[in-house]
């Protein structure tokens, strides 16, 4: 029986030490493939499904990102929105309402997705615990948030030939939300203009 019980230590140790490699191998490959870009813009298509599959809303937009922590995300009509940060502070314009709430920038990867696209991701292992599958030229990323108050539940980043494709991020009701990047571009020089707010005259405003 003593000798059972060793193997099966040596076996459980072994499964461990694989499962740390892999691990460590994930976060080199998804820091090598985020850091390449220094600046990202695209149009986005989000669709928004409940637990059943049900579709909750869909949207499509232009973004541009920036390391470190500058983003803008403007939503198209009808249900048009804009997103901005200057890496320190958050503007959320909705045109319809005229309003705007400012927030200070959650600088935890696990309570802002887009920081995972265009923030410091030297600490993506201590936020996450991160898998990969390669199946021919896209490789996919699995990340689980270590921290119990995250927006999410788990978060999946796809590359296909090295460039960001697409984003799906899951909640804990079972809430997809599925965002595919298309006409990626990397490297292009942005003003940092575009990642600053003027607040339009007479718009409610929104301090949290």
């Amino acid at each position: 029986m003593r000798l059972i019980r060793m193997m099966l230590l040596a076996v459980l140790s072994l499964s461990s030490l694989c499962a740390m490699a892999d691990e460590t191998v994930a976060v080199q490959k998804l820091t090598q493939l985020l850091n390449q870009a220094q600046t990202i813009t695209a149009r986005f298509s989000q669709l928004t499904l409940d637990g059943s599959g049900t579709q909750l809303q869909e949207t499509a937009g232009q973004l541009a990102l920036k390391r470190p922590g500058l983003f803008r995300w403007h939503t198209d009509e009808p249900m048009e929105q804009l997103l901005v940060s200057n890496g320190d502070t958050v503007w959320l314009y909705d045109p319809d309402l005229e309003q705007v709430t400012i927030q200070t920038l959650d600088q935890r990867l696990t309570h802002t997705p887009a920081l995972l696209l265009s923030g410091d991701v030297s600490k993506i292992s201590e936020n996450f615990e991160i898998s990969h599958k390669e199946g021919g030229n896209v490789i996919d990323f699995i990340l689980k948030p270590k921290s119990k108050d995250s927006l999410f539940d788990s978060l999946r980043l796809s590359f296909r030939d090295g460039v960001l494709n697409d984003m799906q991020l899951i909640d804990s009701i079972g809430q997809r939300t599925n965002i595919l990047f298309l006409n990626v571009q990397m490297n292009e020089a942005l003003d940092d203009k575009q990642f600053s707010f003027d607040i339009p005259e007479g718009a409610d405003v929104i301090q949290e």
